[in-house]
């Protein structure tokens, strides 16, 4: 039978056992994040925490199952997030609760009390069979998700609920991007801004959603150039910077990897290429939306549903995020400028929108990456909005933003 001092020492032996395994855990997520999971190493991760790379194997056997393990502590982390707040009574406390939960945990990783989790896009270029379970698991946090809108009666109210997940998600996944620009005390305020933009949406009461698609003319004087380019972006979205291989894209075109060579000098290169297509779609779509002229609400809704209308379409896609964090700090910080200036160029309008009474009076700084985080993700609704006519996938999914997620004047459309 086990002395008391031998219970004492187990259990003391569990816990640093335990505060170990979570430190490298913590670790292995601020690697990913900067480096992505690929990109991880076990002796970036050993560094970080002070030991050497045989004692992290002791507790992870390889990278593989040391990635695995931060996604999963992710996912479980966002189930309990959900949990609490599916205690609330109504869709608004749920979704002001779950984006509460969020603020607290980035004010806590401000003041150093907390760890940032791993972010999931890199789940798709994870191998079997972790991939396979942790794509079950995303899911299961998706139905959660779209849970806090309570039961749905219909199918209409099912795919919007989807729309109105994916859109809630991936805003917080966004938000640790953009907060930095905030001192901490300011983050109470932010909350509360994000949340009236989710209540209440962008537009002016009485507005109609009623978009003129933009003709944004793609033709290049390089088609062959063109065509990789399209081709990297669907696989970089898919599989991430480091998933995304140079013979898998040169595979997806039936070409050879020296054609790669021929179009661009490295990798890098790619990934800069497809940022800067994509970034110049966006800028094209909002600048001949001015052109156009018309109401600031009607140049915002077109350009909004023209660029979902290139997410969701064949000519598409545009270039996630996730991708930033395969590229070296330098070109990662000139990357996100420019998708901040393009946010800027949403608020300047949404500001002129609000002075001429066609939008809504918002915090045009939050509601424009509000609109970065939705154009950005809308690329993963695709599967989603191939099961309905384009336009009507369009519609919902800008609903999310356009009017809020409690306004379900879009299922009547």
């Amino acid at each position: 039978m086990a002395t008391d001092q031998t219970l004492i020492d187990d259990e003391s032996g569990t816990k640093r056992f335990r505060a170990k395994r979570d430190a490298i855990l913590a670790a292995a997520a601020q690697a990913i994040n900067e480096q992505s999971a690929k990109g991880m190493t076990f002796a970036d991760v050993a560094r970080r925490v002070g030991l050497n790379t045989t004692s992290v194997t002791y507790y992870f056997k390889r990278k593989e199952d040391l990635a695995t393990s931060c996604f999963e502590n992710t996912l479980e982390k966002l189930q309990a997030m959900l949990d609490e707040a599916l205690r609330e009574a109504t869709p608004q406390a749920r979704v002001a609760k779950y984006l509460s939960i969020n603020m607290a945990r980035l004010a806590a990783i401000d003041r150093g009390t907390e760890t940032p989790f791993a972010v999931l896009s890199d789940l798709r270029a994870m191998e079997e069979p972790a991939r396979g379970h942790l794509m079950t698991a995303w899911r299961d946090v998706f139905r959660k998700t779209r849970t806090l809108w309570g039961p749905a009666k219909t199918r209409a109210e099912t795919d919007l609920r989807g729309a109105r997940a994916h859109v809630l998600l991936e805003n917080t996944f966004w938000l640790p991007v953009w907060l930095t620009r905030y001192d901490a005390d300011q983050y109470d305020r932010v909350e509360a801004r994000l949340m009236h933009v989710f209540e209440h949406g962008i537009a002016a009461p009485g507005q109609k959603w009623a978009p003129a698609l933009i003709d944004l003319d793609h033709n290049s004087a390089e088609p062959g150039r063109a065509a990789f380019l399209l081709a990297a972006t669907r696989l970089i979205n898919e599989l991430g910077y480091r998933g995304a291989s140079v013979q898998k894209i040169a595979s997806e075109l039936n070409v050879t990897k020296g054609s790669f060579y021929h179009h661009l000098d490295a990798k890098d290169d790619l990934v800069i290429a497809c940022y800067k297509r994509s970034f110049d779609t966006i800028a094209d779509a909002q600048r001949l939306a001015d052109e156009t002229g018309g109401d600031h609400w009607q140049r915002l809704s077109s350009t909004i549903a023209t660029l979902l209308d290139v997410q969701f379409s064949q000519r598409g896609p545009l270039l996630r995020t996730t991708a930033l964090s395969g590229l070296p700090l330098g070109v990662r910080a000139e990357m996100l400028e420019r998708s901040n200036r393009i946010a800027r160029r949403y608020a300047g309008t949404m500001s002129d929108g609000i002075a001429e009474g066609s939008i809504r009076p918002v915090d045009t700084l939050v509601a424009a990456q509000a609109l970065m985080a939705l154009q950005n993700a809308a690329f993963d609704m695709r599967k989603w909005a191939a099961t309905m006519p384009r336009d009507k996938a369009v519609a919902v999914y800008a609903s999310t933003l356009a009017f809020g997620l409690f306004d379900d004047r879009v299922l009547s459309l």
